[in-house]
């Protein structure tokens, strides 16, 4: 039986039998516009807010203070759980100045303590795409993607990984490699006025297979697990 990190957000976990794996790296793609942000961050909040489990959400191209307006826009009380130690932002930060290999190293080692300090559950990257602005070289690229995503999961938290693509049916990844070194895949898909959410893949999990409407309300996303949207609606 597989042990499970419940979601929380509305309809999601039925259709991944009850949350996603415990300790697995998940990756979130989409186009612009497809809620991975919210839909990560909500998987935070409700960690700390419905289940206890503290979470850490790192940020690569919003500053903290920007998360904390996104997530406030809902309700959301971050400021109890950050008090409570439910709840940690952090800023990752990268110069091209110095060595991006040595600064990601380091910043893996500040996630790792930040994760021991709180104790956390729930981690989540946002987002990969950004690493692409600092490095170049795609072979490179692919290495640290690889090497990110593997250090991150020796953390033991259940992971999500946010990565950009161009909004086709078939880009789940933004170089190549992420969908290939993660437990599970969220494909993420906007054709206005339309939102909607396709479990790709998930280790371990009897999910459903079928595209699902994704709305959003004044308190956060919502999956229509009994409803299901055409592939061929899909641009």
């Amino acid at each position: 039986m597989v042990e499970r990190t419940a979601t929380g957000i509305e309809g999601l976990d039925r259709i991944l039998e009850g949350g996603f794996p415990k300790g697995s790296v998940i990756l979130l793609s989409g186009g612009s516009g497809t809620l991975k942000t919210i839909l990560a961050t909500q998987f935070i909040y409700n960690g700390g807010k419905q289940f206890k489990e503290p979470g850490v959400f790192v940020t690569v191209e919003e500053s903290a203070k920007n998360i904390g307006w996104n997530i406030e826009s809902f309700g959301w009380d971050i400021k109890s759980l950050e008090d409570k130690n439910l709840m940690k932002i952090y800023r990752l930060k990268l110069t091209p100045e110095r060595d991006i290999k040595a600064q990601i190293d380091e910043e893996l080692k500040m996630i790792s303590e930040l994760v021991q300090k709180i104790g956390a559950k729930r981690l989540v990257i946002d987002s990969t795409t950004a690493f692409g602005i600092w490095i170049k070289e795609p072979g490179d690229l692919r290495y640290m993607i690889f090497k990110f995503a593997s250090e991150l999961k020796e953390l033991g938290c259940t992971t999500l990984l946010t990565a950009e693509t161009k909004g086709g049916k078939t880009d789940f990844s933004a170089f190549g490699v992420e969908e290939f070194v993660v437990d599970g895949v969220l494909a993420l898909y906007f054709s206005p006025p339309n939102r909607s959410v396709h479990v790709r893949k998930m280790r371990g999990t009897n999910h459903s297979k079928k595209v699902h409407p994704l709305e959003i309300t004044k308190a956060g996303i919502e999956v229509k697990s009994k409803d299901e949207v055409l592939w061929e609606s899909i641009k």
